[in-house]
């Protein structure tokens, strides 16, 4: 856990049962993995009102979800790499879930039991390989294309929280969570309904309007109130 800039050491599985030690190490001392290693990442698409009115899409009926490999996730100041041969490449700013307990055919009253807790995630996207595939597995699936972190908040409203994205300090994405057209405990419970959810697995809510191209060399922040800043580069293989 991280507290007052200094990481504290537990014992234990943040899954099952785990102790607080009295072991500090200063964060500056520290390089931040993935919060989480997931067995898969579900995606929701086109999950915020503004962003629809944005694409002029009509809202739609049900989730719309698509799944990123779990060796697409890097951590924070991890390096997202551009491809050979794409040609556009998207930043996407999202909060992300992680999933405490395995869930299957869960009530969406019943959801915010199988949550551990919220973090950031940048659901990075090849846009040209989107445009031209029937479906979006190649150009959502590349390595580093889903950077997340810096870590896992819990116990907090994840209702209405202003989400933003920095691109080179400059303000593209801004929204909040209100905008959700499908809430947590919605996409929890249509997920949990076609697939079992595992300790670890992380649901991406969806991005607001203002996605926009990346460059090698780029840096992008994606930030959420009360959770903190995933930073990330652009680099070339």
């Amino acid at each position: 856990m991280i507290k007052h800039h200094a990481v504290i050491l537990i014992e234990g599985s943040i899954f099952k049962k785990y102790k607080i030690t009295k072991r500090k190490i200063k964060i500056s001392n520290v390089e931040l993995l993935p919060p989480v290693e997931p067995t898969k990442v579900i995606c929701a698409g086109l999950n915020y009102k503004d962003h629809a009115k944005e694409l002029n899409m009509p809202i739609p009926d049900e989730p719309i979800i698509f799944i990123k490999p779990p060796t697409s996730i890097i951590g924070h100041n991890q390096k997202i790499i551009y491809p050979e041969g794409v040609k556009r490449l998207d930043y996407e700013a999202e909060l992300a879930v992680i999933i405490k307990k395995q869930a299957k055919n869960i009530d969406k009253k019943d959801a915010k039991n199988y949550i551990l807790g919220y973090t950031c995630l940048n659901d990075v996207t090849a846009r040209d390989l989107q445009t031209k595939d029937v479906q979006w597995a190649r150009a959502k699936s590349f390595d580093t294309f889903c950077p997340i972190g810096p870590y896992i908040v819990i116990g907090i409203n994840p209702d209405n929280l202003f989400i933003k994205l920095y691109l080179n300090g400059k303000l593209k994405q801004s929204s909040t969570t209100a905008n959700l057209i499908f809430k947590i405990d919605e996409l929890i419970s249509f997920i949990s309904n076609v697939m079992t959810l595992k300790p670890g697995d992380i649901i991406a809510t969806g991005t607001p309007p203002g996605v926009g191209p990346m460059n090698t060399s780029d840096k992008v922040e994606v930030k959420i109130e009360k959770i903190g800043t995933l930073a990330n580069t652009v680099a070339s293989i």
